[in-house]
């Protein structure tokens, strides 16, 4: 047994002991980044990832980053999401000022 569950020792069996230091390794490996594309993305809690390089926070997979076309249909949802609620917002304005 070598890397992070050899601190358990004989303790907790074989099998479990495989699955922690599978799941340590992928969330303390570097992925790559969706925004800036350089593999410099690490883990800073469940979920939250953030890439130093170009400064951006994130949240993907508890443990890791999806490949780059999960990310970009996700981002590009969002965004989508923000223009049509910045819409709506503005077509309210336009209907309030029209109305005082």
């Amino acid at each position: 047994m070598v890397g992070s569950s050899k601190k358990f020792g004989v303790r907790y069996g074989r099998r479990l002991r495989l699955k922690h230091e599978a799941v340590e390794e992928q969330q303390k490996t570097k992925y790559k980044c969706p925004y800036c594309h350089k593999a410099a993305v690490k883990r800073m809690a469940v979920g939250i990832w953030n890439c130093p390089k170009c400064s951006v926070i994130f949240t993907a997979r508890a443990y890791t980053v999806p490949k780059k076309a999960g990310v970009e249909e996700a981002v590009e949802e969002v965004l989508e999401e923000s223009q049509e609620v910045e819409e709506d917002y503005a077509e309210e304005e336009n209907e309030q000022q029209e109305t005082a």
